[in-house]
């Protein structure tokens, strides 16, 4: 019996083993040795293309961004990729995402994105965030190498965090900590539950007007916490110190016209600095209120289909176009619908759905590199492919943003040279071989 429970438990670890392969995060670059991409079609982000580039980094940052044509430098000591015909990105970042925080949908053990309670401004997405999700890996070979990691569900979900795409661990991933705190605005209207025989159309929420109230009694009352003597610590005010201050940013998620005008009337009144729309699907029904206000907009994915019998048909393809052209600055996200996480890696997809209609192609870019970089505050050292800045950016056989083409060589995150292999290009790759037989 107990040899029997030996050969289990082998086979147990046997299958764990491989249940869990993971890509080992890759060396960081040394300081001796740069590496110079040579000859491709260089998409700096900013909506600026040098067709001959040379792009050099070194120690994790870049020192040289040109045209190679023109540029002359000593290449002794570099590593030097020959890239002529190819297409150089920064990493693709996607914002507002549960990346990290669920693997499974149908396993509720794997899932740590929602937590109990309503007002939850103390969380912290950070710290429940697996660098060896699966799923985080499956976003690379695509481009996608930085995504904002966000909590869900109540009124006050917690505070996101900016990670990169190969860590060890959640320390090892963190780019920017505690970047901001979510709120979910209530809706003005809300649907007919049919289970009950209601009509399923929109009618108002007759609860709207004291959840809104809700809202404004909790931040006056954060508001005399922090103006008070404190004799004990509360922590969910404790973490709202920032959004007062500041230097933290707060994401209100809200879709319809009205929600977006009320929800942009309460940040004024509770003097919030820093505020973002996400989501902002009727938002361009609103751009003088948003332009006068300055403010910017996570535009909920493209890849949807009109809410309303009335909009056009091709609205959430369109929608990109019409707020830039109304100069609302609008970076892309995945979520606004079921399976987000999975989602994620079409993110250079729904750019380029953008520029299908109507969107310049470098500006679609925008949208998912330096826009959404300058959104959520970390435009200093990503977004871009220029001096200074983190080495994080990818080598395409072709256009990035057309899924026939998307092609990724090689990939780099604050100069790193990273696996593209996933769980399920080993997949592809084993059954390819078994047909190809």
């Amino acid at each position: 019996m107990k040899k029997l429970n030996h050969y289990i438990l082998a086979a147990f670890l046997l299958c764990s083993s491989i249940s869990i392969a993971q890509q080992t995060p890759a060396s960081k670059q040394t300081k001796e040795k740069a590496i110079a991409i040579i000859g491709a079609t260089a998409h700096i982000g900013n909506g600026e293309v040098i067709t001959h580039s040379i792009i050099v980094f070194k120690n994790g940052k870049i020192e040289t961004v040109g045209d190679s044509r023109v540029i002359k430098m000593d290449f002794s000591n570099m590593d030097i990729i020959k890239a002529e015909g190819k297409h150089v990105y920064p990493g693709f970042i996607v914002p507002n995402s549960t990346l990290g925080l669920g693997e499974i949908d149908a396993v509720r053990a794997t899932q740590d994105n929602d937590e109990i309670g309503s007002m939850n401004p103390h969380i912290r997405s950070l710290i429940a965030y697996n660098a060896e999700s699966k799923v985080v890996e499956s976003m690379r070979p695509n481009g996608v190498l930085i995504g904002q990691i966000t909590p869900q569900g109540g009124r006050i979900s917690g505070t996101s965090s900016i990670v990169q795409f190969d860590a060890w661990n959640w320390e090892d991933a963190a780019l920017k900590v505690d970047d901001g705190l979510h709120l979910n605005w209530p809706s003005p209207y809300s649907r007919g539950r049919w289970w009950l025989g209601e009509p399923s159309h929109l009618k108002p929420n007759k609860d709207y007007t004291k959840q809104v109230e809700e809202l404004n009694d909790y931040f006056l009352q954060n508001k005399a916490y922090q103006n008070g003597e404190k004799p004990s610590k509360h922590l969910p005010f404790e973490a709202m110190q920032n959004i007062i201050s500041g230097s933290q940013k707060l994401y209100i998620h809200v879709n319809d016209a009205k929600g977006i005008t009320d929800a942009i009337e309460f940040s004024k009144a509770n003097n919030i600095k820093n505020m973002v729309i996400v989501g902002g699907y009727q938002a361009h029904q609103v751009v003088n209120l948003l332009k006068q206000n300055n403010i910017p907009i996570l535009l909920k994915r493209v890849h949807s289909r009109p809410t309303s019998d009335d909009e056009d048909y091709d609205l959430p393809f369109k929608m990109a176009k019409i707020l830039v052209d109304n100069d609302i600055l609008v970076g892309l996200e995945a979520n606004g619908g079921r399976m987000e996480r999975m989602n994620s890696r079409n993110l250079p997809f729904y750019a380029g759905t953008c520029v299908a209609y109507g969107l310049d192609k470098e500006e679609a870019l925008k949208l998912i590199t330096s826009n959404t970089a300058q959104i959520l505050g970390i435009d200093d050292f990503c977004g871009t492919l220029e001096t200074g800045k983190d080495a994080t950016l990818f080598i395409s056989e072709g256009d990035a943003l057309d899924m026939r083409t998307n092609k990724l060589t090689r990939a780099f995150i604050q100069g790193r040279d990273i696996s593209l292999e996933t769980h399920q290009t080993e997949l592809n790759e084993r059954y390819s071989k078994k047909y190809k037989e």
